[in-house]
């Protein structure tokens, strides 16, 4: 038997890491945006900025962890391309995407766009300490709370010079929502990541509104779910249920609470967390083996690589925080072992996009826009920090 925390460093160091090491673009600067199926590097395919920002997180983060100067260079090589090519310098923030060589492709401007680059910058500023990342992470979060809130939570898409702009792009089961859970909850973590960097009251002050919103809003306490798509007002506007998200949300929402160090606070969405978590091992878990979401009464049922990574995390946090609840450990051991025999692409020691429910691969992209290191990265981070008492 050996401790989930082990497996987890060997797979990041000898696997996720040298196969995203590899991807570092020499040439234009960031990280090639494609990799097919069959393991085949479009070297001129679009860079997303999400993709160049969560890679700049992961690499941050792997840095400090393992204390690798192979991450710390790979960091300072998303950092530049981030910081030169992903910004808008006359209308600040950062585009959705740029082309390979780095010139502004799809000038939207998005909330959950705008998250992920502070929350990757405030992962390399605690690496580095370097003052100009500080800067810019703190100067994209006031562009958020001027150009991308109302008052009653956090608007989504933007022109280039923050004009509205319909939401296609985190809209999806055929609604198009004036605000989403998605997007609260990243805009949170990526707050969250930037308070822990600078501890500075208005990114608290902030975090305290998005928690407000999630409680209040997002969590259906009748469902025992998160809500997905709403109108500008967060009424929900469709019968879905997306397990990820909830297992996600589980322990992601406590530990940015945790960092406000409030007790009640902290108690009080911790009781939120604590039911969804509840909830996803009942039905997505113990009825359909970890599925992905459940759209107005239908289940789907494939495997998706960020709902197992997150799930891991999820039950992992649940059990910490009681003990004899052990049917948790177990998930999380059970899910982990999963994961690892079927999910890993032993071709590449990257994950598969998605699994058919007999664990067999669909033949999608290995990277792409969405796909990353950073939810199968931080599962084995996070497991490498909490090294829980699970073995395998």
């Amino acid at each position: 038997m050996t401790r989930i925390s082990e497996l987890a460093k060997e797979h990041l160091t000898r696997q996720i890491i040298p196969f995203w090491l590899a991807l570092q673009d020499k040439t234009y600067g960031g990280f090639y945006g494609y990799v097919g199926y069959d393991l085949k590097v479009d070297p001129q395919y679009e860079k997303g900025c999400i993709l160049n920002s969560r890679i700049l997180w992961f690499f941050s983060e792997a840095a400090r962890t393992l204390n690798d100067p192979a991450c710390k260079e790979a960091a300072d090589h998303a950092y530049r391309f981030l910081s030169e090519h992903c910004v808008d310098e006359e209308n600040g923030g950062v585009f959705w995407s740029v082309t390979y060589d780095g010139q502004p492709s799809d000038t939207t401007k998005h909330t959950y766009n705008q998250a992920f680059a502070l929350y990757a910058l405030g992962a390399y500023y605690r690496l580095t300490g370097n003052e100009e990342a500080l800067e810019l992470a703190l100067g994209i979060f006031h562009l958020i709370e001027e150009h991308c809130t109302d008052e009653e939570g956090y608007l989504e898409a933007f022109t280039i010079d923050w004009g509205p702009e319909s939401n296609e792009k985190l809209s999806e089961n055929g609604v198009m929502a004036d605000k989403t859970m998605n997007t609260l909850l990243h805009v949170l973590e990526g707050y969250a990541g930037l308070y822990q960097a600078s501890h500075d009251p208005e990114v608290g002050q902030a975090m305290r509104r998005c928690l407000s919103i999630y409680a209040d809003h997002i969590y259906s306490p009748e469902l025992k779910h998160n809500l997905v798509f709403f109108d500008a007002h967060y009424n929900s506007i469709i019968d879905l249920y997306s397990y990820g998200h909830d297992i996600e949300s589980s322990w992601l929402v406590d530990w940015a609470c945790d960092l406000l160090e409030d007790r009640d606070l902290s108690e009080k969405i911790h009781a939120i967390d604590k039911i969804l978590a509840d909830s996803v091992y009942a039905i997505a878990y113990k009825d359909h083996s970890l599925a992905n979401e459940c759209d107005r009464g239908k289940v789907d049922e494939k495997r998706v690589w960020w709902v197992q990574a997150e799930a891991v995390l999820g039950f992992v946090n649940r059990w910490l925080k009681a003990p004899e609840d052990t049917e948790y450990r177990q998930a999380a051991a059970d899910t982990f072992c999963f994961i690892m025999n079927k999910l890993v692409d032993p071709r590449s020691g990257e994950w598969y996009h998605d699994l058919y429910p007999d664990g067999t691969p669909y033949e999608l992209p290995i990277v792409e826009p969405w796909k990353c290191p950073y939810h199968n990265g931080r599962m084995c981070m996070e497991l490498i920090r909490r090294d829980p008492d699970v073995e395998i």
